[in-house]
């Protein structure tokens, strides 16, 4: 475990250290500059945080996949060697650690913009749907890394269908068919999201669990 946590650090600096991390955080404050353009009217926090945490997913994507690309194929190659399976969970690791690190920072800018003072409940379902958009945006974008998709154009092109195929299929009403993001949003305006939020919890967990299963088959052969 020691070692898994020294690589992921280690991966972690990196990625700062190439400043690709730059790119969606600055993608992430000009969504926030337009989300939260004005203050949010009391009574509407719920409904902003779920449409914080589900227009984050591709920021969050973009920023797993920048980090998943960032350490040359050599390297990757010698990590794998030394460590077998354990590389794959440093580099997971670190991603979820990055991508904690913007959706603390869209919390934050949320709870800077309320007109009134949140109850630790609407402070709870914040924090738990930025959780599950981390988890929806790390499978996206180790899906799209490049130990997966080589070609950068490729890689792109299938982050944003896969964002716009999620939208469209929860548009549609098929909750168990996808990441449920427009769910979060139509739920959290409706009034209707915390007495359906386990089994919304379930069906948010599902695909980002089935994608990162996939993610770990395929880099066995995808060194």
């Amino acid at each position: 475990m020691t070692a898994v946590i020294a690589l992921a650090r280690f991966r972690l600096t990196g990625y700062v250290a190439s400043h690709r991390a730059l790119q969606p955080l600055i993608a992430l404050l000009a969504l926030l500059a337009v989300l939260y353009a004005g203050a949010v009217p009391a009574g509407q926090e719920i409904g902003a945080t779920a449409d914080s945490a589900a227009m984050l997913v591709p920021v969050l994507a973009w920023a797993a996949r920048g980090l998943l690309d960032t350490e040359p194929d050599e390297q990757r190659s010698v990590a794998l060697s030394a460590l077998g399976p354990r590389e794959l969970v440093s580099g997971l690791l670190a991603a979820f650690a990055s991508l904690l690190a913007l959706a603390a920072i869209a919390e934050a800018a949320l709870l800077f913009r309320l007109a009134a003072s949140p109850t630790l409940t609407v402070l709870l379902t914040g924090v738990w749907l930025h959780l599950l958009s981390a988890a929806a945006g790390l499978a996206l974008g180790a899906l799209t890394s490049r130990p997966i998709l080589p070609s950068p154009a490729v890689s792109t092109i299938a982050l944003i269908l896969g964002y716009l195929s999620m939208l469209m299929i929860s548009m549609a009403g098929a909750r168990w068919l996808t990441v449920p993001v427009m769910a979060w949003m139509r739920d959290a305006h409706h009034g209707v999201l915390l007495s359906g939020l386990p089994l919304l919890t379930v069906q948010s967990l599902l695909w980002p669990a089935i994608g990162l299963a996939a993610y770990v088959w395929l880099r066995r052969t995808r060194p």
